[in-house]
């Protein structure tokens, strides 16, 4: 049901593709994420966000969702990929690219409505 088309790039039935890449880095450790229309799942090397260790240090990877609200994160799908560093750099690493990622949705697209 997918159209192509040069003016309006890709066409789903919920409207416009939403597809786009940012990154994080703290130290040596790098995060990279990639954000699409979805249901608000965030994942982290494959993994959901609720299962990263260590469990310490797993509200700062929160931090983003609790300030802005669960809603927010209803209407895109954020799939990150990090590595170098330790734990912890990880940890901060993974936290931009998730802000970013929202950020760079709604000024590009607007909200998405779930």
């Amino acid at each position: 049901m997918a159209t192509n088309s040069r003016n309006s790039g890709i066409q789903l039935p919920h409207g416009p593709l939403l597809a786009l890449g940012v990154c994080g880095s703290v130290k040596t450790a790098t995060a990279v994420a990639h954000c699409e229309r979805g249901n608000g799942l965030i994942k982290v090397n494959g993994r959901p966000l609720e299962m990263i260790e260590p469990r310490t240090l797993q509200y700062k990877l929160l931090e983003p969702v609790l300030l802005l609200g669960k809603e927010r994160f209803a209407g895109v799908d954020i799939r990150l990929r990090v590595k170098g560093g330790g734990h912890v750099a990880q940890i901060y690493a993974i936290r931009q690219p998730i802000s970013k990622a929202l950020v760079a949705s709604y000024k590009k697209y607007g909200p998405c409505e779930s």
